[in-house]
């Protein structure tokens, strides 16, 4: 089930975030994902149009739009490869068209699941927070 976000989501889904982030982003350093951690939860969360998937009732993934940009797409790591992502993305389109997101060049795994729907690299730049190259990717037209 997918549903929109409400604020008493907002521990859960840093919860799911912090998780999904250390296991896709090994590279990052603490430091960097506990500052991540408060801007999500006091910045993105209020501003983006984020909506929720629940298995049994419990929240396990997000997908944080920024008018037709993914600024997030998270599931649980327990849960992946279940189509949910999938889901949370054709969510999107239906919502807003085609999309656009960023990912880390290093993160081959998220390289390959946006490449698996439809989306296509456009350009790079370094991530100066992260330090890291990012690549920027849309949907195919």
């Amino acid at each position: 089930m997918i549903r929109p976000y409400v604020s008493q989501d907002a521990e859960r889904i840093i919860h799911i975030w912090r998780k999904a982030s250390e296991y896709g982003h090994p590279f990052l350093s603490d430091d960097f994902h506990d500052m991540a951690a408060t801007l999500i939860r006091d910045v993105y969360l209020p501003k983006a149009e984020t909506h929720v998937t629940e298995i049994n009732g419990t929240a396990v993934g997000f997908i944080s739009l920024l008018d037709s940009h993914i600024g997030g797409l998270f599931l649980d790591p327990q849960f992946h490869g279940q189509g949910l992502g999938r889901a949370l993305v054709e969510h999107a389109v239906k919502r807003k068209g085609a999309l656009t997101v960023e990912v880390f060049k290093e993160n081959a795994r998220a390289r390959r699941f946006y490449a698996a729907c439809g989306f296509e690299p456009t350009g790079e730049y370094y991530h100066d927070m992260a330090q890291q190259i990012s690549i920027k990717m849309a949907m195919k037209s």
